[in-house]
């Protein structure tokens, strides 16, 4: 049985919560999102808390029992709960990640809703911003990913990331930074070869 799904979700004031028979959609003041919800899963809106529980309990799977479609019911409730808390964060404050370029000559520069990366190739980099997502770079080997989706903040950040990932002897390449929920990359170095 999951616990993450018993712990209720408080709603901050000022957000419009929506749900139908196969969609939650919540709206704040940093935009809208939407989820389709899991078919066993239950949500309701009460008191100013979002509750998940599946919508219906076998005898013995309320229990502890982790088998049968009573457990796997639970487990979805938990990961739709998990994806409803990031929702509503992330429409009242929104998500960040943060990237920095270490190497000689390396640099970033966003011009309209491109971001053009020079890294040390034959080629300029240019990647394309997606539509929800806000990239800003305060100096030429920072750059700020913002958004309200917590997973295409996640895979931008990767995406820019896997053009030049940091190499184990200098430590070259594109790394994560501290942001708020996110601890450092830690770049684990090689001894260089002796002949």
């Amino acid at each position: 049985m999951s616990r993450v799904a018993k712990k209720p979700i408080p709603v901050p004031e000022g957000l419009k919560i929506t749900i139908s028979h196969n969609e939650i959609a919540v709206e704040g003041k940093k935009g809208a999102l939407r989820l389709p919800l899991h078919p066993a899963v239950k949500i309701t809106h009460e008191d100013g808390l979002l509750k998940f529980a599946p919508k219906r309990d076998q005898e013995g799977d309320e229990e502890g029992g982790e088998t049968g479609s009573g457990g796997e019911a639970w487990a979805m409730a938990g990961t739709l709960r998990a994806l409803v808390a990031n929702m509503l964060k992330g429409v009242t404050t929104g998500f960040e990640r943060k990237l920095q370029l270490v190497g000689v000559g390396y640099k970033a520069k966003v011009e309209g809703r491109i971001l053009d990366l020079s890294l040390g190739l034959s080629h300029p980099v240019n990647y394309l911003i997606p539509d929800s997502i806000t990239i800003e770079t305060p100096t030429q080997t920072d750059i700020t990913i913002k958004g309200i989706n917590k997973e295409l903040v996640g895979q931008v950040a990767a995406n820019i990331r896997a053009y030049r990932k940091p190499e184990p002897y200098k430590g070259k390449g594109i790394r994560y930074v501290a942001s708020t929920g996110y601890p450092p990359e830690e770049i684990i170095l090689k001894e260089v070869k002796k002949k």
